[in-house]
Parts: C-alpha cells; structure tokens; sequence
C-alpha cells in the first residue's frame, strides 16, 4: 500500500511540475510593457468583422470600429451563410458589407480566408480581425501600426471580457483571460516568444498572407494559424496597451456550447502540432517552437489546480501512513504557484476585489467543464453562440 501511494505520489507531482514551473516563469516576467509610437499615420488597414447571424451585436461593433483613431482603414464586415439581417444592419451601421453563401465550406476559417482575398481591391497594408460581438479600444490600429514598422507581421492585442459581472462565470472567465492572455501574453513578449493568436483582435500583414495564405479551417483556426507560423519561424507580437473585448454569454447552455468548441478545437491543435514543434525546437534550437509547444501542452489552470489538491490529499494520506511531508510541501508549493498566476491574472483584469470571491465557485466551474467536454459531439460547423436576451 505504501509502495503503491508512494508510486502515485512521485508520477503526480512529476505530471504537475513541469506545467506549474513554466506558469511560474511566466507569472514573474508579467511586468508591463513598452509601448511603442508609430511616427507616420500612412498605413492602410482592412478591418474585418466575420458575422454569422449577428445583427443582433453587429451595430455595437461596427459603432466601435467606427472610433478607431487612424486616418485610412475601411471596415468589412463578411455575412457568412447568414439567415437574419446581420448584412443590412452592417450597412446601416456604416460598414462595407460582402454576403458570403456556401453550404458546404462553413466557418470562420472560411469567412476569413475569402475576405483576405478581396485585400487586393482595397490596398490595404494589413488585415485586422475583430469578431462581430466585441467593442475595441481607439487605438487598436494605431497600436499595430507602430509594431509593424519595427517589422513585426503578425500582433495580437489584449483579448478581454466586456461584460465581466453578468454572472459568477463570466467573473471566473475574466480572471482566467487576464491569466491567459494578459499574464501569459506580457511574458511571452518580454521573453521575444510568440503569443499566439486568439482570434479576436488579430493584425496580419498582406505581405505575411501573401507568403502564409490563411487556408485553416478548423475549429480553432486562429491558433492553429498561429502554431503554423510559429513553426515557419514567425512569432506573434503582444499589443497590451489596446484591447479587443467581447461579449461572454452567462447562461449556462449558451456557455457550454462556447466551451465545446473552444476546448475541443485546441485539444485537436495539440494533438496535431505538438509533436511538429517539439522537433522543430530540437532541430533548430527555436525557444519560439519549444514554448508554442510547452502552451498546447499545459492543462488548463483549473485542471492543475484539481491535480495540485489531489496531491495534497495523498499526501496527507502518506503522512499518516508514515511517508515524508516532502510531498506535502510540494504540493502546497504547486497551490502557491497556481494561486499567483490566478492572482496576477485577476490583477490585471478589470475586476475588483469583490470577485475574487466568485473563485469560490472555480471547482464547480472546473466540474461543468469536464462534463460538457465530456458531451462533445465533435461539430465542426461555425455556429452562432445564443446570446443572451436583455
């Protein structure tokens, strides 16, 4: 029995050590950025909204895009396959409007790649990606501008909540994206890594699209695309100081359709260019390669958290039966380690103290999680996400 639990103990920490150290790492590189001016206003920007069904959001965002503070940019917003009056809202609204129908090649990875194609017509010097729920800052372009001048090709700005206090999920979602996104994002910058894209609030060059077409189509299009130019050698950059924030459902069945997609379209990218990275990493000594891969790799943080008390739990078990506290000790070092990337995440999320109450809730979170992954029934077709009724 002793035997057996020390077995268990010794293959559990080793499991959490290696995720738990590189979230540490991450955690302390988390100090805020430089930021960058653009000392010309002369670049041109392609605006792209994808929308499938959303004319009940889509006014809101073409509003916001409206306020951007640069002189040449034109918004596009691409109807995919839709049903509804999200195209004649989008007109009204001020934008460009294309009408995409095609009953076979549906998603966003689709819409993208055909409103990519039509940058020719416009001039446009890079292409912006904003999904059709969100409201970004007036300085998103300005942001990338002053980036792609100093060469970067791909950028990806700060990826938040715009409704963080609908419920104690949203809350526990906005905490997890300021640990996701800010924390992890500022590090991977200050680090010279890749961020990785996220899908909302993306900036890619014509001239990167032109020599990496985007002809990605899965679930989770904007990662993987990423991955591949992790793996041609291009890193994403980090844009912390403008923001691209959307709108999370609350309710439950809204939220769990988001989750299926969200989760399995990653574990499908890990299971694909996990291996391809690590070699790549091997191969040419790329840190690039080898932390797009350590990032497939990593649990999210509540599954962590789940091992990290399971090994507490065994460990005390271990004391009593006469083993060492060291694995006590270990495990509480992972709590820690867990705690301040959570911490940090909270920190610079736009949520006050009050909400860390709704960690409380983080296990139920991390139950409903594993349950509704459970119930995938792996779609792969683009489907709107109900909103939720005012």
């Amino acid at each position: 029995m002793t035997a057996l639990l020390s077995l268990s103990l010794f293959s559990l920490a080793i499991l959490l050590a290696l995720p738990c150290a590189y979230l540490a790492l991450l955690t302390l590189c988390s100090a805020r950025l430089r930021i960058p001016r653009p000392t010309n206003r002369n670049l041109r920007f392609d605006v792209f909204v994808p929308a499938h069904n959303e004319a009940q959001v889509i006014a809101r965002t073409v509003a916001s895009l409206r306020q951007l503070d640069w002189p040449g940019y034109r918004i596009v917003v691409i109807a995919d396959n839709c049903s509804d009056d999200t195209a004649a809202v989008a007109r009204q609204a001020g934008a460009d409007v294309i009408e995409r129908q095609d009953a076979t090649r549906r998603g966003k990875g689709y819409a993208l790649a055909f409103g990519f194609s039509q940058m020719s017509l416009s001039g446009a010097d890079a292409a912006v990606v904003v999904d059709a729920d969100t409201v970004v800052s007036p300085n998103l372009l300005a942001a990338f501008a002053a980036r792609i001048e100093t060469g970067a090709q791909a950028l990806q700005a700060n990826y938040g909540v715009l409704n963080p206090d609908d419920s104690w999920r949203t809350r526990i979602v906005t905490i997890a994206y300021g640990a996701f996104h800010a924390v992890r994002s500022r590090s991977r910058e200050r680090l010279g890594l890749s961020c990785g894209l996220r899908g909302n609030g993306i900036c890619l060059t014509r001239a990167l699209l032109d020599e990496h077409p985007f002809n990605v189509y899965s679930m989770a299009e904007d990662l993987e695309y990423g991955v591949r130019l992790g793996l041609a050698g291009i890193r994403v950059h980090y844009v912390d100081e403008a923001s691209a924030d959307a709108e999370l459902v609350s309710a439950e069945r809204s939220a769990r359709s988001q989750r299926q997609r969200w989760e399995s379209g990653r574990y499908a990218v890990a299971k694909r260019y996990a291996g391809p990275l690590l070699r790549r990493a091997i191969a040419r000594r790329d840190p690039c390669a080898l932390e797009l891969a350590l990032d497939l790799l990593t649990p999210p943080i509540g599954y962590l958290g789940a091992g990290a008390v399971i090994l507490a739990a065994l460990a005390g078990a271990g004391i009593a039966l006469g083993l060492s506290a060291n694995w006590l000790l270990v495990a509480i070092l992972f709590v820690a380690i867990l705690a301040a990337h959570v911490l940090r995440g909270w920190q610079l999320c736009p949520l006050g103290g009050r909400a860390l109450l709704s960690l409380a809730y983080a296990p139920l979170f991390v139950i409903w999680k594993i349950i509704t992954l459970i119930r995938q029934r792996g779609n792969r077709d683009w489907i709107r996400t109900d909103r939720d009724k005012p």
